[in-house]
């Protein structure tokens, strides 16, 4: 869920693993700590808190090893205390471990290990593995951690330590992600690229039930039955400036700003305007699955299942073809109905998040060809997934989602597009039309990003408000709800997103003089049925504001404030109408003195059911 950073070579090990953490730091976390071995001595530094308590912990008290182990940690099991922060112990105190995941079996497990005489310290699941691996240790490291983890139930990413073998790590995944870098004699065990792009570009990813054993100047990979596993060496892509603020104060406020280029790079080379059609490359062996499909599911979990709510009236309109967005989340605990020609596709910006990757596993399971849609190269999804298209967004940090968003929204049109006309569903100039519209969206972005000082304004108006709604039909529905979500996730105010139809079957009752309601209210064909829905919020005496095509003059009669987006097709309304909520969530999270990047109790993949 949070940061593993594990480091063994020539430097000193602390260095290394703070400035890997502080990479990962954006990911959310509660409590950080490191052990590092020297000269016989594992030492642990632990802090409730953040990294940079544990950086001014370890001032002055620097244990100079050179192979060592990094965490944040996220609360899964037990408070976010310091006793309960990882690196964690055996009850020897000669082991220690690090692990994201949760150990589904630990209670049954734990009682086992009481019964045999441990004693435990923590509230955590992950020292119940570390007791475990104590169980099976004999003088080899490497064959504890096998022998434990085949009792094990659930997920992990771990790297284990142990005082009495201090040249090795060994590192162990399922269903969390961990990535080794390779470097000139030294190595690096990680669960997120950046941890070590300062020192390495040469990466392995380690797939679920592998095991390594690093060591200074090698890597050996395996199955956890010791079979061999030969790895392809990876190159990491992204530059370290992409992962750095720049001149911006916060991640979030980059990553809203970084959105015309961040379109480009996911429409670059795609768009065929003379054709009125897209080429996706990732798709080009799927030409028979995607001619014959028959039934689309879209499984996504948060920002990506409102992405994918767009999608599904995208492929249905372009392309006529059923769609059906699905909780990643429930999707594989009822029971679902596959049917022959049926595609799933799995949206995720990490494309490490669990819910998701478990729900694309069952498709499969189940018969569906399954494709993928995600942002991080080298990622589990990219890797499962038979095809799939990458949305070029660059590295997200800020927790809320803003570019991966529109980003997934802009593939998903081209995807439509495409479908749309491989199956003869819109014609060659409807398809021109669309393609001319989707390259004018980056300058459009802009436009509305220039436009953050006047939605700056509008925040101080808003800013203690403890309620909002957000409403809208059709197309821009799902944007109502990304808006709420964006407000929720960063300024801890309460807001929710509905249908405007719906809010008289309940949310009505909540409008009052003090409930913002923010309308999405373009033009379409639902545009006369929005306005009866604002003048029943009117009515109410609810303050409304509203997004609206620019020259609209009726809501502006009936608004109390409004904000103006660039005309486009209807179908490509949604890039444009989030970009003012994305700025109004920041906004109001900034003066409300919210840590806008790092929201409490969230992280940026989740990775634990």
């Amino acid at each position: 869920m949070c940061g593993i950073i594990g480091y063994i070579g020539q430097q000193r090990a602390v260095p290394v693993l703070l400035n890997g953490l502080r990479r990962m730091e954006y990911r959310g976390y509660d409590s950080a700590g490191v052990a590092v071995l020297h000269n016989g001595n594992l030492n642990i530094t632990k802090v409730s808190g953040k990294i940079a308590s544990l950086r001014e912990m370890l001032q002055g008290h620097e244990p100079p090893g050179s192979i060592g182990l990094g965490h944040t940690r996220w609360a899964t099991h037990g408070e976010p205390t310091q006793t309960n922060a990882h690196p964690i112990t055996d009850g020897s105190g000669r082991i220690a471990i690090i692990h994201n995941g949760i150990i589904e079996n630990f209670l049954t497990l734990k009682t086992e290990l009481i019964s045999k005489g441990h004693s435990f310290q923590t509230d955590t699941d992950t020292e119940v593995l570390a007791h475990l691996i104590e169980e099976f240790y004999e003088g080899d490291i490497e064959q504890a951690v096998r022998l434990a983890l085949k009792h094990v139930r659930g997920t992990y990413g771990l790297v284990v330590m142990c005082h009495d073998e201090p040249d090795k790590l060994i590192a162990a995944r399922l269903g969390s992600p961990l990535v080794i870098g390779l470097g000139e004699d030294e190595n690096f065990v990680a669960s997120d690229l950046a941890a070590m792009i300062d020192y390495t570009r040469n990466v392995i990813f380690l797939d679920d039930g592998e095991m390594a054993v690093i060591n200074r100047s090698k890597v050996a990979n395996t199955k956890l039955d010791r079979q061999v596993v030969n790895k392809k060496v990876e190159q990491i892509s992204f530059d370290i400036e992409e992962i750095e603020k720049n001149r911006f104060p916060h991640f979030m406020l980059k990553e809203i700003s970084e959105q015309p280029n961040s379109l480009c790079d996911a429409m670059r080379g795609r768009l065929l305007e003379e054709q009125g059609t897209a080429r996706l490359g990732g798709l080009h062996g799927f030409r028979d699955e995607l001619k014959n499909v028959k039934r689309i599911v879209l499984l996504g979990c948060g920002t990506s299942w409102h992405s994918a709510m767009i999608g599904e009236y995208l492929i249905e309109e372009l392309a006529g073809i059923p769609v059906e967005v699905e909780y990643a989340s429930e999707f594989r605990y009822r029971s679902p109905v596959i049917e022959p020609n049926t595609i799933a596709i799995a949206i995720s910006q990490s494309g490490e998040t669990i819910d998701t990757l478990a729900a694309m596993r069952e498709a499969e399971q189940r018969g569906a060809t399954v494709l993928g849609i995600c942002n991080v190269v080298g990622s589990t999804i990219a890797r499962e997934s038979a095809a799939g298209v990458y949305i070029h967004a660059g590295p997200e940090i800020g927790v809320a989602s803003t570019k991966a968003f529109t980003s997934q929204v802009a593939v998903l049109t081209l995807l439509a597009l495409k479908l749309g006309r491989d199956r003869g569903f819109i014609d060659v100039e409807r398809g021109k039309r669309l393609a001319d519209e989707m390259l004018k969206l980056p300058d459009k972005v802009q436009t509305l990003l220039n436009r953050s000082a006047e939605i700056a304004e509008l925040a101080d108006e808003l800013k203690n408000k403890p309620n909002f709604l957000y409403l809208s039909r059709g197309v821009n529905f799902p944007v109502a709800l990304e808006g709420a979500l964006k407000l929720k996730e960063i300024s801890y105010i309460h807001a929710e997103g509905y249908p405007a139809a719906e809010m008289k079957h309940g949310p009505i009752a909540l409008i009052d003089e003090n409930m913002p309601v923010v309308f999405i209210a373009v033009n379409g064909h639902t545009y006369d049925k929005v306005i009866s829905n604002i003048e029943e919020v009117r009515a109410r005496k609810g303050y409304i504001i509203a997004v609206v095509n620019e020259g609209d003059e009726v809501i502006c009669r009936h608004a109390h404030r409004v904000i103006e987006i660039p005309e486009t097709d209807t179908f490509l309304t949604p890039i444009l109408s989030v970009i003012p909520l994305q700025l109004l969530a920041y906004h109001i999270a900034v003066m409300r003195g919210c840590d806008v990047d790092q929201p409490r109790n969230l992280a940026k993949s989740v990775t634990v059911e």
